[in-house]
């Protein structure tokens, strides 16, 4: 999808159901002081269903602008998002809390786990904020856990598991609630690139499932492992393409 393709979308119009996210003429400013900080510039991206997408961007590029605002974590000064068919960029911050649980699994840098909770308990969290019951929710916590290799390290603490192993239980989190994309942040930044690898290779197994992915980097060889990216340079799209995954 071509920057052009995609600034075809008018205003009023509603995105196609294969279309998951879509942004027209994002903006969005800080204050900062008797600054204004223009941290996104008009940005115009599509990304259909089980795509597989790598943003990049020096720093101060607006990539982290942008992850925020696909993650429903912020609101655009100008402009719309849209995701999975339903504008967002002018919900309540109620209202983008219950889109982000339901329709968003994040997956960060740093894990974000719970340190004295095992590797279940950790899992369950998006389900017990959504409400599910504790029998559901434990069942669907341990096929998270199954689906990234960990069915044998349900009980296990974060303390007791290798960086891998803690990336791969916050993947699981990210997936419980079957999201409509999976956003992860620089999600090998804390890892070795022996074990990096392995992770990049747990996204391909979720992309070739059918999970729409969506990975903020700063790093070419794990963008590599994407079928497109998106490069943003001075809160501007740069340039979107397609490539040849590296797997």
């Amino acid at each position: 999808m071509t920057a052009a393709q995609a600034m075809s979308f008018h205003t009023g119009d509603v995105p196609t159901p294969d279309i998951v996210i879509l942004t027209h003429h994002l903006t969005r400013e800080y204050q900062m002081g008797a600054e204004v900080v223009h941290a996104l510039r008009g940005v115009d991206i599509q990304i259909k269903k089980n795509e597989f997408v790598a943003v990049m961007g020096p720093s101060g590029s607006g990539k982290s602008t942008l992850m925020n605002l696909i993650g429903c974590l912020d609101t655009p000064t100008n402009g719309e998002y849209w995701l999975n068919s339903q504008k967002v960029s002018d919900l309540s911050d109620d209202e983008l809390a219950r889109i982000r649980n339901k329709e968003i699994g994040f997956v960060f840098q740093t894990f974000n786990l719970l340190p004295r909770a095992d590797a279940l308990h950790n899992v369950e969290l998006p389900l017990i904020y959504a409400g599910i019951g504790a029998k559901d929710r434990r069942d669907r916590a341990a096929r998270s856990l199954q689906q990234v290799g960990l069915g044998d390290r349900m009980d296990h603490r974060p303390n007791e598991l290798s960086g891998g192993q803690r990336q791969r239980v916050a993947i699981a989190r990210a997936l419980v609630n079957q999201p409509s994309i999976l956003l992860a942040d620089e999600p090998t930044g804390n890892l070795d690139s022996a074990t990096g690898s392995e992770i990049m290779a747990l996204f391909h197994e979720l992309h070739d499932t059918g999970q729409t992915i969506v990975l903020v980097t700063h790093e070419h060889d794990i963008a590599a492992h994407a079928r497109r990216q998106i490069h943003l340079l001075d809160g501007k799209l740069e340039r979107d393409e397609r490539t040849e995954a590296t797997t």
